[in-house]
């Protein structure tokens, strides 16, 4: 039985950043800065309630009688509950016989061509286990993104604007990048056993390492130019993460209605369709929030019954990619031509460069972890850098595709010149022959 390192890694994330949010708010009402405290305060508590949420959706309390357990989440203890728990089935696991044991059967990766399929006991106490570490891997995503993201945000304007980075601060924004990090970290992962369920899946070192750089690169990047923008713009941030926003949480509302495919009744059998809709606009909700920042490698599809793509789509990756890189050097060129006094220290130009090469970088290590750590590579039927070859083509084209047709236009005027001329030309001819052959004919 895998050792639930993930479970315990999840709650040590949660509890630190929790607490530090709390000192920080703390210090901001101490200070006098009652709005700085509010705002620190709600971005702590309100992913908090969401993660209680989704540890009671997840193992089904509502519908199994453990009012205990119910409090401890109300007390919002739920998840250092789950932590024991956890490590409680995995030590007393193996002591005593499990009657109910079923068997599953999943496909090696091909190696040389050749798979092999491999049958596996799963005895209660595992299931219960992967119960456990499915929960903690959504409840670090929700944790991340609703919660970490935004706090990171927060915090980074307020250096800014203050113009100083305190110890506390810093320790503070260390946290929440480490669980922003980890959430888009667990994204992948989640992804790699949606989409590849039928194959026994092993995740290498290097692999890890890999998505680990890109994602640090993606979402530092990522915060960093959000708030250079809000600090010289402020008014013009709120059209610019709105429409980032609501775009992407619409995307799936949008594919579901042109599929005409019938609304999806199987999420709970406890669930009404008012109930169902609420989920669905939940799950949309994390879904726009996670592709604010960095790539969602999970890509929500509702007309799906698991409601997540199995499909690789490498051009919609590559299409994310390419206009997140525009959006951003835009967001950095507006940056740059509005700066104030606060950046009168600050080496604006290299400052301009680093952040796009950061970008560049997470980009890097992304092409590297698909191109050589991927764990099931070899079941590719294309690759990432063929979609943004593609991607790079279609935008050369649309470059080129006025000048073309500009000068069909003008082989399409020259043309009827061209014509004519023959035409006289050929005239000319025939008069020349017809004048040859008068002059022959009076000399005989």
């Amino acid at each position: 039985m895998k050792f639930p390192g993930s479970v315990l890694v999840s709650l040590v994330l949660f509890l630190s950043e929790t607490t530090a949010a709390l000192c920080l708010s703390a210090a901001y009402r101490a200070a006098g800065d009652p709005m700085w405290h509010w705002l620190t305060l709600v971005c702590a508590l309100l992913p908090c309630v969401l993660v209680q949420l989704s540890l009671v959706f997840i193992h089904r309390d509502v519908t199994r009688d453990r009012p205990l357990v119910l409090l401890l989440h109300l007390l919002q203890l739920g998840p250092l509950v789950r932590c024991v728990e956890a490590f409680y089935i995995y030590y007393h696991a193996g002591r005593i016989e499990d009657p109910y044991v079923s068997i599953t059967k999943k496909w090696q990766v091909p190696k040389d061509g050749y798979s092999e399929e491999i049958e596996k006991e799963v005895g209660q106490a595992e299931r219960k286990l992967r119960t456990h570490r499915s929960a903690f891997s959504r409840a670090s995503v929700i944790q991340a993104f609703l919660g970490s993201a935004p706090q990171l945000t927060l915090q980074l304007y307020i250096s800014v604007m203050q113009r100083e980075i305190t110890a506390a601060r810093s320790i503070f924004m260390l946290l929440s990048l480490l669980s922003i990090v980890y959430g888009a970290l667990r994204c992948n992962i989640l992804a790699l056993k949606i989409k590849y369920d039928d194959y026994e899946v092993h995740v290498k070192p290097a692999a890890y390492l890999c998505i680990f750089l890109w994602r640090s690169f993606e979402i530092a990047t990522r915060v960093t130019v959000l708030v250079l923008f809000s600090s010289v713009l402020r008014i013009w941030i709120f059209p610019v993460t709105m429409a980032n926003f609501f775009g992407f949480y619409f995307f799936p509302w949008i594919l579901f209605w042109r599929s005409r495919s019938p609304f999806p009744e199987n999420i709970e059998k406890e669930f009404s369709r008012v109930g169902t809709t609420i989920v669905l606009c939940l799950l949309t909700f994390l879904y726009a929030g996670i592709n604010m920042f960095c790539w969602s490698a999970v890509q929500v599809e509702l007309n799906d019954p698991d409601l997540i793509s199995k499909s690789q789509n490498w051009y919609r990756m590559a299409m994310y990619y390419t206009l997140r890189f525009v959006e951003n050097t835009f967001l950095l060129l507006m940056w740059y031509l509005h700066k104030t006094d606060i950046y009168m220290y600050v080496c604006t130009p290299l400052l301009f460069l680093r952040l796009l090469l950061g970008y560049c970088m997470a980009i890097f290590f992304m092409l590297v972890f698909y191109q050589f750590c991927h764990p099931c590579k070899k079941l590719f039927s294309s690759s990432i850098t063929e979609a943004l070859l593609s991607c790079l083509k279609f935008l050369f084209f649309m470059r080129k595709t006025p000048k073309s047709t500009v000068l069909r236009e003008e082989a399409a005027v020259k043309t009827p010149e061209n014509t004519d001329e023959a035409q006289s030309s050929s005239k000319t001819i025939d008069s020349q022959k017809g004048y040859l052959h008068q002059s022959a004919s009076s000399n005989a």
